[in-house]
């Protein structure tokens, strides 16, 4: 009887703890709004390719030591980190925001769109942040402000993690999570949960979506290289043509998904993104090569697609008397929420989130390397909602695209989020 006395008062403790913490939350994420959309607009104008965030790591590096922390720099080549101890004993947090840019020609109508240059494959390209990189940033740093001016009340450590290359290092590069696990971000002090999130431009501002287990797919780029043999485009028959093999392979790697994978199990997607060879009119060139991508919510799904892609690539080029060879990375595993720390969340995602604004999403196939995080330690991704109020859902522009765009006020629940999570996890561990 003593002990369930003891547990009720603790648990006590904790429900009044965690309410007098979203009162502040909520004052001081209204205090701060102006401040991190001015950063964001900062960061989204000035958008930088993944590994070459030079301008967006000394702004980020900038700001923290404006705010009290002594940040570490040139983490897995222009990442950012701080850590702030808190006036109490207790776990590690990390929270993590990605910094990239895409290369993206802004399209949209704002004071504040990026014409910036960068390059991207030898070639000269416009940058833009059409995924929302720039709002993940903002919200962390602004959760780094709001948390320093509370750390005497803080009970443990908050790790904050400004990860360059979400979207990939350059070819022959290293970079992104993979690299700054490498280099030890989740150690000394060692982390024992961290969290994420992304704005999505399809979800109303003011929604809050997650789910436990896969919530993004594994993704893993592919290339393939056609070799035929040059003549000229009068004389198709003195020559072998891979832009026709290409075109084989293209329509015939439609059927991997369509007849090969078992839909009502999981998702798959196979997607030829590039394509690139033949320089005249009249030539029929010697090669060529494809890039494309692969993604999968499901290990043994993952390998069939995989065997799949490479005997339709190699079967079609030799039935066109053709060569064609295919290299598939890595990749990044699938995104996955622990679901024990998914239940432990849940009741805060949902409070933070309000009444009917909380919702558990599908899997979605888009992809993370979030997930190399949680390969490692518990970790828990979620997603916010961007899409300006009342919007019509025809016509918001997808992820990766000129004219995407969110609204500055999905990023105020996003800050709540962090928060919130982050200090129900301090306290009740």
């Amino acid at each position: 009887m003593k002990n369930f006395f003891i547990l009720i008062l603790l648990s006590s403790s904790v429900f009044t703890f965690s309410q007098t913490f979203d009162k502040q939350i909520e004052k001081m994420t209204n205090a701060n709004e102006k401040q991190v959309i001015e950063w964001r607009h900062w960061f989204h104008e000035n958008a930088e390719l993944s590994n070459r965030e030079f301008k967006t790591a000394d702004r980020i590096t900038s700001i923290l030591r404006e705010i009290g922390y002594e940040p570490q720099t040139g983490v897995a080549k222009t990442g950012v980190v701080a850590v702030l101890k808190g006036g109490k004993p207790g776990p590690v947090v990390a929270l993590r925001a990605d910094i990239d840019g895409l290369p993206v020609k802004e399209r949209v109508d704002i004071p504040w769109a990026s014409k910036q240059l960068g390059e991207y494959n030898g070639e000269e390209v416009p940058v833009m942040h059409a995924c929302g990189h720039d709002t993940h940033l903002s919200i962390l740093l602004g959760v780094a402000k709001m948390l320093w001016e509370i750390k005497d009340q803080v009970p443990g450590t908050v790790k904050f993690i400004f990860q360059p290359a979400e979207e990939g290092a350059p070819p022959g590069e290293e970079g992104g999570a993979e690299l700054m696990i490498k280099e030890g971000v989740l150690k000394n002090p060692d982390v024992d949960a961290i969290f994420g999130l992304h704005i999505d431009t399809f979800v109303p501002v003011g929604i809050l979506q997650c789910r436990p287990e896969g919530i993004y797919a594994a993704s893993n780029s592919f290339r393939i290289d056609i070799k035929g043999r040059q003549t000229h485009g009068s004389a198709p028959w003195f020559g072998t043509d891979p832009i026709v093999t290409a075109a084989q392979i293209i329509n015939n790697l439609q059927t991997v998904v369509s007849r090969n994978a078992e839909l009502t199990k999981a998702p798959a997607v196979v997607t030829v993104g590039a394509i690139h060879g033949g320089n005249r009119s009249n030539i029929i060139p010697e090669d060529l090569y494809m890039l494309g991508t692969i993604r999968t919510l499901d290990p043994d799904m993952r390998e069939m697609v995989f065997r799949r892609v490479r005997e339709v690539v190699t079967k079609t080029a030799e039935s066109n008397n053709a060569e064609a060879n295919i290299t598939i990375d890595k990749g990044s595993p699938v995104t996955y929420n622990d679901p024990k720390l998914y239940d432990q969340m849940l009741p805060s995602l949902m409070r933070i989130a309000g009444e009917g604004k909380y919702e558990v999403m599908r899997p979605i196939t888009g992809a993370e390397d979030f997930s190399y995080f949680q390969k490692e330690i518990p970790g828990l991704y979620f997603q916010i909602g961007g899409s300006p109020l009342g919007k019509d859902p025809k016509s918001i522009a997808d992820h990766h695209t000129p004219d995407f765009y969110v609204d500055d006020a999905g990023m105020m629940l996003g800050m709540k989020a962090m928060m919130g999570l982050t200090l129900d996890y301090l306290v009740n561990n």
